[in-house]
């Protein structure tokens, strides 16, 4: 080669000056590849390795990987679960012991008893809120949103997990003060590991992360997320579809199952292995093995207690409700709520605390109870009208189940009384409870005061009948402890507007004798909410405006009248195939739409697909033009003509017709999570219906003027 030399460096070449020799590689290369072949020995036993590995993970996965990852989600909240419980006990007994040491000294008392709760409360907000705003409240709310096909953003991000999982346990540390449960929280919790943990799936099996993957994960999150509160998988699954789901695919049902089983199991195993319990056992215990559980005559009383749990969780929904935007449109708790939620928090707890407090008001509600022994108390099968006639009375032991009832005992008030008073005092403050900007849940309150509603009602029952109800000359006494778990079923499945709550109170403490009278409860219940309030979580939704389908009542049979004509939006922006680079950017600079409709022509508006705005804007800036959007730098086609030569039309694989019914268009949106439906007429393009004209259009038959 004329004295020159080539030699290969890597993809480049180096010229050798004339009469050199051949350069040595650079030193950087050399460490390169010293270090690229000094940490790489045995080639042969690697790939011997490697190829085992791959082995291994196509005969683990040849069933399906989803059965791994819904296994490790279940046991992971199962988990946090059962260590949030062992630290929240550890605080409320320390608490507990900080009240009882300070002695007879009732300024100190108080002070015990108040502050304690109210930093807890004060530091779980400010913690929550400092990272993130997203990790207050229950989180179900949210959670029905985003399943309907809404993107919340960063509301399922991993950085709000440790937030709300430190925020909750200070929540929940405040005892019965201020009365708040972590259904809620748990179920926002489980959702956020099933997208964590869909994610390292997708790495791991190097996919594509689908959006059906992760609604499949979602939906098993919910039911893991009741199953690991309650030790109960059944119910935890139906509770979670009714609660969360306006549809629900079948194909799901094996995901929620298998994960819930997995996470409930743990989480009563956890307990046999911390000597909690002999054996896996009812997360709340009760007595009530009897032989004869109720007379058949009793489930009169039943439909009555299932309507008065129904009339008195009606009056809850509204006032709740009206409470959560009078504390919002508030000059001022709506300034506390904006700039210091951590003092709107101290605030409202140092009032229930002070209401709650032991010598106080607070011995007329059992409020040195938790919330764990309020319900174990009120499902005692004893009839407590009896044993407080009892002269000789021993004083309650801390730990004793069989003793709990004394807490509801006082000199000067009956049974009768403490429970009103009770039930009285708790639907207010409740209510109030439920404004407060903290990671809490609402479930497990409702779900003890029915069991109060239900206790009042039986212990009422059994001093009516002191020698029960007389069936072919035999008589069985009343057992006040059923009553107990109809109400508990029955008023939070009537707040919830759920069935499921009569499977999940059986599950729960393990008694099933009153499947029949709880179940008959839980639908009179159910049939009085449903036809005058919404649930309690679609309240919440309608107050936080929030991108949610409100669902058309049984009795608005004009829905089927309304046709999509009379509400649909007939300015519809679209594009023709002949349009060039002037009319694309107009069409652009008119809407922010993501997804334009492509029509064959302005004389003839035949819908012929989609497009989305992204190719639109690749389109422009393949125009060297001045006008054109700036961005980077786009790979020209091989020809700058029009929208249908040089954009992919995508298909339009539903389309609405002016004469479809707002029924059938509300159940298509539901059921296929749509953002929005071209409406045609004999296939030309004659408007479009979205979200907000459909909820429009549902307002507005619900609330005629």
């Amino acid at each position: 080669m004329n004295g020159a030399g080539y030699f290969g460096g890597g993809r480049r070449a180096y010229k050798a000056p004339l009469g050199s020799r051949p350069p040595s590689r650079p030193l950087e290369e050399q460490r390169v590849l010293v270090s690229a072949h000094s940490w790489r020995p045995c080639p042969k036993a690697r790939r011997r390795l490697q190829g085992c590995l791959e082995l291994v993970k196509r005969q683990l996965f040849r069933v399906g990987e989803d059965w791994y990852f819904l296994f490790v989600l279940g046991v992971l909240m199962a988990l946090i679960s059962f260590m949030m419980d062992l630290i929240v006990f550890r605080l409320y007994e320390a608490h507990r012991w900080l009240y009882q040491e300070v002695g007879d000294y009732l300024v100190l008392k108080y002070l015990s008893w108040t502050i304690y709760p109210v930093a807890m409360a004060a530091f779980s907000t400010g913690f929550s809120q400092s990272i993130t705003p997203h990790s207050g409240g229950s989180g179900i709310p949210e959670l029905k949103t985003i399943l309907t096909g809404v993107v919340l953003e960063e509301y399922l991000a991993i950085k709000n997990f440790g937030a709300k999982v430190v925020g909750l346990t200070c929540t929940l540390a405040c005892g019965s003060t201020i009365f708040l449960g972590k259904v809620g929280p748990f179920v926002h919790l489980s959702a956020m590991a099933a997208a964590y943990l869909g994610k390292m799936r997708t790495s791991v099996m190097r996919e594509y992360e689908d959006k059906f993957k992760q609604n499949e994960m979602l939906v098993a999150a919910q039911a893991v997320g009741v199953a690991t509160v309650f030790g109960a998988p059944i119910s935890g699954v139906l509770f979670s579809i009714e609660v969360m789901s306006s549809h629900f695919a079948v194909r799901d049902y094996w995901r929620g199952f298998f994960a819930a089983t997995c996470g409930a199991f743990m989480f009563r195993l956890l307990a046999v292995f911390n000597s909690e319990q002999e054996t896996i056992a009812a997360i709340f215990k009760s007595d009530l093995k009897i032989d004869f559980p109720f007379d058949l005559p009793e489930t009169f009383f039943f439909m009555i207690l299932g309507a008065i749990c129904g009339a008195i969780a009606c009056a809850y929904l509204f006032c709740q409700r009206w409470l959560l935007a009078a504390v919002r449109e508030n000059r001022l708790t709506g300034r506390l709520l904006a700039t210091d939620k951590p003092l709107y928090s101290a605030l409202v707890v140092l009032l229930l605390a002070s209401i709650t407090f032991p010598p106080g008001l607070g011995q007329l509600m059992a409020s040195r109870l938790s919330m764990k022994e309020h319900l174990i108390s009120l499902f005692d099968n004893r009839t407590w009208g009896v044993l407080a006639q009892n002269a000789s009375v021993p004083p309650a032991v801390p730990g004793d189940p069989r003793r709990l009832w004394q807490e509801w005992s006082h000199p000067s008030a009956t049974i009768f009384g403490t429970l009103a008073f009770f039930l009285l005092m708790k639907f207010w403050m409740l209510t109030l409870a439920t404004t407060l900007p903290l990671p809490a849940g609402y479930f497990m309150p409702i779900f003890i005061y029915g069991a109060a509603i239900g206790r009042l009602m039986g212990e009422v029952v059994a001093l009516l009948f002191p020698h029960g109800l007389r069936v072919e000359a035999t008589t069985h006494p009343i057992v006040p402890g059923g009553y107990a778990l109809a109400g508990a079923a029955a008023f939070s499945g009537a707040v919830t507007h759920s069935i499921s709550t009569a499977l999940l109170v059986c599950e729960a403490t393990g008694h099933l004798a009153h499947v029949l009278p709880v179940v008959l409860a839980v639908l009179v219940a159910n049939a009085i909410a449903q036809k005058c309030q919404p649930s309690f979580y679609d309240g919440t939704i309608i107050v936080k405006k929030l991108p949610y389908l409100p669902r058309i009542r049984s009795r608005h049979m004009a829905s089927y009248r309304v046709v999509v004509e009379e509400f649909m939006d007939r300015r519809v922006v679209a594009v023709a195939k002949g349009d060039g680079f002037e009319e694309v950017l107009a069409a652009l600079s008119a809407t922010t739409d993501g997804e334009y409709p492509v029509v064959e022509s302005a004389e003839s508006p035949t819908l012929v697909g989609t497009v989305s705005r992204a190719r639109l804007v690749a389109f422009l800036q393949s125009h060297e033009h001045p006008r054109a959007p700036p961005g980077p730098l786009q790979e020209k086609p091989a020809s700058m003509g029009t929208v249908g030569d040089d954009c992919a039309i995508e298909p339009v694989m539903l389309q609405l017709s002016p004469w479809t019914s707002l029924h059938q268009a509300h159940h298509l949106f539901e059921l296929l999570k749509l953002q929005h439906i071209f409406v045609t007429r004999y296939g030309q393009l004659v408007g479009a219906v979205t979200r907000a004209e459909l909820r429009r259009a549902i307002e507005e038959l619900a609330n005629p003027k």
